[in-house]
């Protein structure tokens, strides 16, 4: 799945492959714990959080994606502040990619999700 068509994280979580279902849901149970005053939404197909009041720019979103599991950490200003942290992950512009459940660093997840929600930011 790349891009769904759910109307909501529910349905989402409801469509992808049972086998990363349980960590999808940790993730999205992870954002909604961190992310306080941020509206879950979907996004390009994906379940997402923008800052509060909805009208704003997602800064974090999450998928799965046919060949892994995807984090999106939409500020650039958070990536470099954990440049050496995300340093031995595969890592895209701005996409965290896990090849398997089993390798999602939540611990990690958490500590960017928290830098997310410290302060606002723009997203680049």
């Amino acid at each position: 799945m790349v891009q769904s068509s759910a109307k909501d994280v529910d349905a989402y979580l409801a469509e992808v492959p049972e086998e990363r279902r349980e960590v999808l849901a940790g993730l999205r149970e992870l954002c909604r714990a961190e992310l306080v005053g941020f509206d879950e939404v979907m996004a390009y197909g994906m379940p997402a959080y923008v800052r509060g009041g909805g009208g704003g720019t997602a800064e974090i979103a999450f998928a799965s994606q046919k060949q892994y599991i995807s984090f999106y950490l939409m500020r650039g200003d958070v990536r470099e502040a954990f440049e050496e942290r995300l340093a031995g992950h595969d890592m895209g512009k701005g996409c965290l990619r896990f090849r398997k459940p089993a390798d999602v660093d939540f611990e990690l997840v958490r500590d960017l999700l928290r830098a997310t929600a410290a302060e606002p930011g723009a997203a680049r």
